[in-house]
């Protein structure tokens, strides 16, 4: 730090509070600053930054063990946020039915002295572990809103205003007879599509026909061979696939049974997955947007660490019309 104020032309106080984001330096300073810091190759040392400042600059995440779309992605754009601000993040991924895990987890990150946890809870039984946390730091849930976290900081998707796009989409195109393709039920983003489905079907004096899913190809490709064995005249003219992987599945059984989306039949998933554009015929889905998820979380544990106020306004998505739907076949001209 030294050899940095000397180049500088500053004091090592002036080097600190540029390294430590402190306010009270002009930005023509602070830019002289960094650049001798970049020109130089100067790491600050993290162990005599957490004395100074008493923080870590150190986030934990935990979340339960997950391949699927939703949960990695909201974990990658946490951690790119994190980055971007300088701090890094912890990862813990346990086993959702595993108290001892979960709170092993906690434990662990608190004798690294994090400065907040994050807890992506895709599931019931994680927000109840959650909940039942008394930590001096502040603890922020990525999750869809329940019964279990109303006392608890949460960030979500909009899940409700999602599936809800997704049926207006169908309806204003004409479709009448509608199925939808669930998510499993112990999810609570698949709760809340449900839910919302449900609803706005119920509103335009409708009703869904459910068929089970549970997130993967095999279960829509199981859904689709059973509307297809349908009678024409009966069969549902469009589906809402609760995710997009569900809805590959779907197009495999269609494509198998000679049925044309959308000629015969529309389909439009959840998620916008970066494959989904490239489905045949290419998918129309709700987007939901996780790099602004990432981005609100991180800055949401930062304003908590801060004790300043702060938004848990919904991340909102986004209806992303492709080929994969129009007008039900038996639509009056």
């Amino acid at each position: 730090m030294a050899q940095v104020a000397k180049i500088a032309g500053v004091s090592h106080q002036t080097v600190s509070r540029v390294i430590n984001n402190f306010p009270g330096v002009k930005p023509q300073t602070r830019e002289r600053v960094e650049e001798v810091i970049r020109q130089t190759g100067y790491v600050p040392n993290t162990t005599a930054r957490t004395l100074v400042t008493k923080r870590s600059r150190m986030i934990g995440v935990i979340t339960v063990g997950s391949f699927l779309y939703g949960p990695t992605q909201s974990i990658s754009s946490i951690e790119q946020a994190a980055r971007a601000q300088d701090y890094t993040t912890l990862l813990a991924t346990v086993t959702e039915e595993s108290r001892s895990e979960f709170f092993g987890a906690v434990d662990n990150f608190m004798q690294r002295s994090i400065d907040a946890l994050i807890i992506v809870a895709a599931r019931h039984l994680t927000t109840k572990f959650a909940a039942e946390l008394e930590l001096s730091i502040p603890v922020l849930l990525v999750s869809s809103p329940s019964p279990l976290s109303e006392n608890l900081n949460i960030l979500w998707v909009d899940q409700d205003g999602g599936a809800r796009l997704a049926i207006r989409h169908l309806i204003q195109l004409g479709h009448r007879n509608i199925a939808f393709l669930t998510g499993p039920d112990n999810w609570m983003d698949a709760r809340q599509r449900r839910e919302a489905a449900t609803d706005e079907a119920e509103r335009n004096n409708l009703k869904l026909i459910e068929f089970p899913g549970d997130w993967g190809a095999q279960s829509g490709y199981q859904a689709g061979i059973a509307l297809a064995s349908m009678p024409k005249e009966t069969r549902p003219t469009a589906v809402f696939s609760a995710n997009d992987h569900m809805a590959l599945g779907l197009f495999a059984a269609f494509h198998k049974c000679g049925i044309s989306v959308p000629s015969d039949i529309s389909v439009i998933g959840f998620d916008n997955v970066p494959e989904s554009e490239y489905y045949s015929p290419p998918l129309s889905t709700v987007e939901q947007d996780f790099s602004s998820l990432g981005h609100k979380v991180l800055a949401n544990a930062l304003h908590l660490i801060e004790e300043e106020e702060t938004d848990f306004a919904p991340i909102p998505t986004h209806l992303v019309i492709r080929e994969s739907t129009s007008r039900p076949w038996n639509h009056e001209r």
